[in-house]
C-alpha cells in the first residue's frame, strides 16, 4: 500500500512521465517510426533485421540498445538503491539526461545517426533512475506495465479484493503525464523536427535544478529547526 505519497513525488513521476511521452513520439515521428523511450519495439527490429540479413540496419539497432543498458548503467552507478530516496544524485542524473538529450539533438540535426544513441542512452538512464516508491514500481518511459498492473487490480476488484485506490491514481497520473508528453512531442516536432528535442532537454535540466533548490531548503530548514531546538 502506498501510504503516503506526497504531492512532490506525484509531480515528480508526472514531469518525468510527460519528458518521456515528448522525447517518444519525436522519435516515432523522426527514427522511421522506432519507439526510443523503452527497447521493446527495438529488439523485435533486430530480429526482422538479422532474418533479412540487414547487417547495417542490424548493428545499428544492435547499439541503440547497448545505448539504452549503458544509460541504465549509468543510474546504477550515479544512484545504486532500487528504492527512491531522497538524494543529490538523483539531480544530477536528470541534469545528464538533459545533456544526452541535447548531444542527441546536435547530431540528428548534423543527420547523423549517433544521435539515437544519446537519447536511447538517456531513457536508459530514466527508465532505471526511480524504480520503487512506497512498494509501488514507478515506471516513466513505458507504459505497458502501468496497464498490467491496471488490469491485475480490476481482476482481482472481481474477486473481491480491494483496490489501492492511491496506487492506481498513481498510475493514471503517470499515464496522463505519458500522453501529454507525447502531444507536446508531436507538435513540436512538426514545427521544429529534431530541434523539438530542445524542449524536453531544457525540461530535465529544470527538474534538476528544481530539485536541488528543494534539497537545500529542506536542509535549511532542517538546520534551523537543530537550532530552535538548542
Amino acid at each position: 500500500m502506498i501510504n503516503k505519497l506526497s504531492k512532490w513525488v506525484k509531480l515528480g513521476g508526472f514531469s518525468l512521465a510527460m519528458l518521456a511521452g515528448c522525447v517518444n513520439a519525436i522519435g516515432l515521428l523522426g527514427f522511421s517510426h522506432q519507439a526510443v523511450s523503452h527497447v521493446t519495439g527495438t529488439v523485435s527490429l533486430l530480429s526482422l533485421a538479422i532474418i533479412n540479413n540487414e547487417l547495417s540496419v542490424a548493428s545499428h539497432l544492435f547499439f541503440i540498445i547497448i545505448s539504452f543498458t549503458l544509460g541504465a548503467i549509468l543510474s546504477g552507478l550515479l544512484i545504486a538503491n532500487s528504492a527512491f530516496k531522497v538524494g543529490k544524485r538523483y539531480g544530477f542524473a536528470l541534469f545528464i539526461e538533459g545533456v544526452f538529450i541535447y548531444l542527441a539533438m546536435h547530431y540528428l540535426n548534423s543527420s547523423s545517426h549517433i544521435g539515437h544513441y544519446w537519447v536511447s542512452a538517456a531513457c536508459g538512464l530514466q527508465n532505471a533512475m526511480i524504480s520503487t516508491y512506497s512498494g509501488a514500481l514507478i515506471r516513466t518511459t513505458h507504459m505497458s506495465g502501468l496497464f498490467t498492473d491496471i488490469g491485475v487490480m480490476i481482476g482481482s476488484y472481481f474477486r473481491g479484493l480491494p483496490i489501492d485506490i492511491k496506487r492506481l491514481n498513481l498510475y493514471l497520473l503517470l499515464i496522463i503525464g505519458f500522453m501529454f508528453g507525447g502531444v507536446i512531442g508531436s507538435l513540436t516536432y512538426n514545427s521544429y523536427q529534431f530541434t523539438a528535442l530542445l524542449l524536453p532537454s531544457l525540461f530535465s535540466i529544470c527538474l534538476a535544478i528544481i530539485y536541488w533548490v528543494y534539497l537545500y531548503t529542506q536542509a535549511t530548514s532542517r538546520c534551523r529547526n537543530q537550532q530552535v531546538d538548542k
